[in-house]
């Protein structure tokens, strides 16, 4: 009874796993933009406000 439960999951996930791979053509990369980095530290900035390292410099 277990290794049918066991491979009944195993299964499910493999047939998941097949749909994850899968590409629909036209729904790509659409709305995601490269992520923006600091210039002179090179931190990802996660909103418009300035580097935090500008403003320990000074």
């Amino acid at each position: 009874m277990i290794l049918k439960i066991v491979m009944l999951f195993l299964v499910f996930m493999a047939v998941l796993a097949m749909f994850g791979k899968l590409r629909v053509p036209g729904i790509g990369k659409v709305g995601l933009k490269k992520p923006k980095k600091c210039k002179s530290c090179g931190r990802y900035l996660f909103s418009d406000d300035p580097c935090s390292c500008k403003s320990r410099k000074g």
